[in-house]
């Protein structure tokens, strides 16, 4: 029997949605119309000082506004915690993790007195420069998961150690913007990227104050989900190289990726909530309807 497609929309509830929620949010729904697959909504609030009600009762505002539907129940992170923590435990168990008390402005300083020297200090994709392993050598074992939600320390994955753990290089399967076309064959395998984890250097797996990060947290929930594509935007592109380490290390199966474009601005600066650029509550409120915002957003606005 042919897999059923799974998608998921996964905003965070920290803001209120803009357009480019929108978009992305009506290619996976469209998406999973179009192949007869299943469309699930996640909540991604692990961050517990961010995120509010009034934030999530927005998104599901918004969504509902613009016609899509989804099946319940929603998954919000928070609840799930203890999913997060087992799986930071088997990487603890295989002495994956290092236990970091490192200030942002500390680590930044460390990244400056070497620049300072004239070395050229390597940055991620996102731009940022990577760690510079000051506590590396601090081992993290289960009970330092506690130490991270208590606010202590953060925990990070030891990149190097973690990749001489993999036997093969990575890669994964990316559909690009072709998923989310009509035509898009299910039985398409996609282009194969090749991965490159040690471009982010030595992630953090546990923030202080919780017991996950972003990274553990998407591929847990993609995996426990059943996730069979990931739609989400270009902006994450290169992050799939941590997911995928992850997924290996942890035994999570490989779901297929589909990064669409993003929107821009008039500054060519891609749309944020933390830009305060224009939400949908803010476009509804000014008399535009849901077909408005297809249109703004570059997708027909029949469907």
């Amino acid at each position: 029997m042919a897999e059923i497609p799974i998608l998921r929309f996964a905003p965070s509830p920290n803001g209120e949605l803009h357009l480019g929620h929108a978009l992305s949010a009506l290619l996976a729904h469209g998406a999973a119309d179009r192949l007869g697959g299943r469309f699930l909504l996640r909540l991604e609030d692990i961050d517990r000082d961010r995120c509010r009600p009034v934030y999530e009762a927005g998104i599901l505002r918004d969504l509902a506004w613009l016609g899509l539907t989804w099946e319940q129940p929603v998954r919000r992170q928070s609840e799930h915690f203890d999913d997060y923590r087992a799986a930071a435990a088997r990487l603890a168990d295989m002495g994956l993790l290092f236990a970091c008390s490192c200030s942002r402005a500390k680590i930044a300083a460390a990244v400056a007195e070497r620049e300072a020297q004239g070395i050229i200090w390597p940055r991620d994709p996102d731009g940022a420069p990577l760690y510079p392993g000051t506590c590396r050598a601090v081992r993290a074992d289960r009970a330092a998961i506690g130490r991270a939600e208590a606010g202590e320390v953060a925990l990070r994955l030891d990149i190097a150690r973690a990749l001489a753990t993999i036997p093969d290089s990575l890669s994964w399967s990316e559909h690009g913007e072709a998923f989310y076309r009509d035509a898009f064959d299910l039985s398409s395998r996609g282009a194969r990227i090749s991965a490159d984890p040690a471009a982010w250097g030595d992630v953090v797996i546990c923030r202080k104050g919780s017991p996950t990060s972003y990274h553990l947290a998407v591929v847990v929930d993609d995996a426990l989900q059943g996730i069979t594509h990931v739609t989400r935007g270009r902006d994450l592109y290169w992050a799939t190289s941590v997911h995928r380490l992850l997924q290996v290390l942890l035994g999570l199966p490989a779901p297929a990726y589909a990064h669409h474009r993003l929107l821009t601005g008039p500054d060519g600066l891609k749309l944020a909530k933390s830009r305060r650029d224009l939400s949908l509550r803010a476009l509804r409120e000014a008399g535009h309807s849901p077909r408005d915002i297809r249109r703004m957003a570059g997708l027909p606005a029949d469907r």
